[in-house]
């Protein structure tokens, strides 16, 4: 008796194999054909592709060749160039002469009373200009500050003495003079204005100190016009509002006073700060050179940068919630934006003038301003020492005008 299991496939014979034949036969018939038609297609250009036929030499070679004749091919090839050497490297290769080592030498007693000079520090600079066969550096202030001596160090590790011509605390600027004789490149200047926000940017430093010399790093232009808070005093205080570039090439200690640079080569910005926290990552900020070509040209004719003084820490009303507008600083509904006065220097200007704290400036000499760098662009771009500046302001919801005569603001 049998049993039928439909578990378990039954065995059966196995069939012959009928299918090679055939194919081996269409192989065959295939590759005859293809080397039959192929000629002709390529000759009539009805293949969608070029094909080159020759050795590997002169297919690798077709683009240094102007003589076909002595090439094997059907129909016409275009050529294609392609050069492995980046954008990159050819900048950084044409402008690293123009970024310096700044060496920082202070002279300090010894145990025995005795003077020596010790390096404090090491950053970057930037040659500019040559003139009268004298070279002129820019770099960053707190690269210099307290300085006896200042060391200049060229991309191919000759060291000179240099003069500090001036500094600025508030740019962060300084300007540093020394002999060209050994200069070989002087950097081309471009225009921050142009930079837009998600192009390419090169930073090229000392990061580290100058055994990573000539350091560069790439990134892209982040943002513009970002105005950061500088407390100098170091008394919980804003001194300062700095407008910077920011970029995401990294900037680290001896990058500053270092070369921010576009994709043509030019200086868009010089080196100058990051954030050192740990939970961030890939901000670095540079000063826009628009803004630094007058601090560096009045530094060299004066040594010091002499500006327009009104005497009060300000911040935009954007910072505050909507709300603190009506309940805190009880402003009217047609008040847009404007800075709320968080402080008045005594003595200053802005109090002989009669502003307080709190007090709302909406408008200076008519024109409308929002936050410190408006401020300062009206005040530094448009004012001079001894001018009077028109002053609109609210306080307690009452619109108010005041006229103040501007003065000098110190760099001591």
């Amino acid at each position: 008796m049998g049993y039928y299991d439909d578990h378990y496939p039954s065995r059966q014979k196995p069939k012959r194999k009928r299918w090679l034949m055939p194919f081996v036969i269409g192989i065959v018939l295939g590759a005859f054909l293809f080397a039959i038609l192929l000629p002709s297609l390529v000759g009539n250009n009805l293949l969608p592709y070029q094909v080159v036929v020759g050795d590997h030499n002169q297919s690798a070679n077709l683009n240094q060749s102007d003589n076909r004749d002595n090439d094997t091919f059907f129909g016409d090839v275009d050529q294609i160039q392609v050069d492995i050497s980046s954008k990159i490297s050819e900048i950084v290769e044409d402008v690293s002469p123009a970024v310096v080592g700044v060496v920082n030498v202070q002279n300090q007693a010894s145990f025995w009373q005795e003077r020596e000079e010790v390096e404090q520090g090491t950053g970057s600079g930037v040659v500019y200009k040559i003139t009268d066969d004298k070279a002129y550096i820019v770099t960053n202030h707190h690269v210099i500050q307290g300085a006896d001596l200042v060391e200049i160090v060229l991309s191919d590790e000759t060291k000179l003495d240099a003069n500090l011509i001036g500094s600025d605390l508030y740019t962060d600027l300084a300007v540093i003079e020394m002999d060209a004789s050994n200069v070989s490149k002087v950097i081309e200047i471009g225009r921050s204005a142009n930079v837009h926000v998600g192009e390419p940017a090169i930073a090229i430093g000392n990061p580290l100190g100058l055994h990573l010399s000539g350091s560069v790093t790439q990134g892209i232009i982040s943002g513009k016009q970002r105005a950061i808070p500088q407390d100098f005093t170091m008394d919980g205080r804003a001194d300062w509002q700095t407008e910077v570039i920011q970029t995401d090439a990294a900037i680290n200690p001896g990058n500053s006073g270092g070369a921010l640079l576009n994709m043509d080569g030019q200086l868009i910005g010089i080196n100058s700060m990051k954030i050192a926290e740990s939970a961030v990552e890939g901000i670095g900020f540079a000063i826009p050179i628009d803004d630094a070509i007058p601090i560096i040209e009045e530094l060299e004719r004066d040594g010091e940068v002499k500006r327009a003084y009104l005497g009060i820490e300000a911040y935009s009303l954007n910072d505050i919630a909507k709300i603190e507008w009506d309940r805190s600083l009880h402003l009217p509904d047609e008040v847009d934006g404007g800075m709320y006065i968080r402080h008045v220097e005594p003595m200053s200007p802005a109090d002989q003038g009669g502003l307080a704290e709190y007090d709302v400036i909406t408008a200076l000499d008519g024109e409308p301003v929002y936050d410190i760098v408006d401020l300062r662009k009206h005040l530094y771009s448009e004012k001079n020492i001894g001018d009077s500046l028109t002053i609109t302001y609210y306080r307690e919801g009452e619109k108010q005008e005041t006229t103040v005569e501007l003065t000098s603001l110190s760099n001591d």
